[in-house]
């Protein structure tokens, strides 16, 4: 005899709920690209247009860095961690959803770095 298992309503409701997260997660997580160009232009005074062009080769280029590294060097820049006054100044008065937007447009510009191997 061949029985069907037939789940309770709970379970497929607790599972319904894990899926959905699992696929929500990524539209909730990062920044917004558009609102961090917006938030960038007071990083072009030292960085450049676009991350690509520091004024003095002091200042590094945030084109095309990684997301994670970028939002990671700011909370350092905003925890001490990182020493520099004036990006400590900067980083200071940003929220977390504002690093995470200068993040992801950083992370979404073209870079123009140059490696040597």
């Amino acid at each position: 005899m061949n029985r069907a298992r037939i789940m309770k309503p709970d379970t497929i409701r607790f599972i319904s709920a894990v899926i959905a997260v699992l696929f929500a997660a990524p539209a909730f997580a990062g920044g917004n690209v558009a609102t961090g160009e917006t938030k960038a232009a007071v990083c072009a005074a030292c960085h450049g247009a676009g991350g690509n062009a520091p004024i003095t080769p002091d200042y590094p280029k945030l084109a095309g860095q990684h997301e994670d590294y970028i939002a990671n060097a700011l909370h350092d820049y905003q925890k001490g961690g990182r020493k520099n006054p004036i990006m400590a100044a900067q980083a200071q008065a940003l929220s977390a959803q504002d690093i995470l937007d200068l993040a992801a447009y950083f992370a979404a510009q073209p870079s123009n770095l140059m490696f040597k191997y």
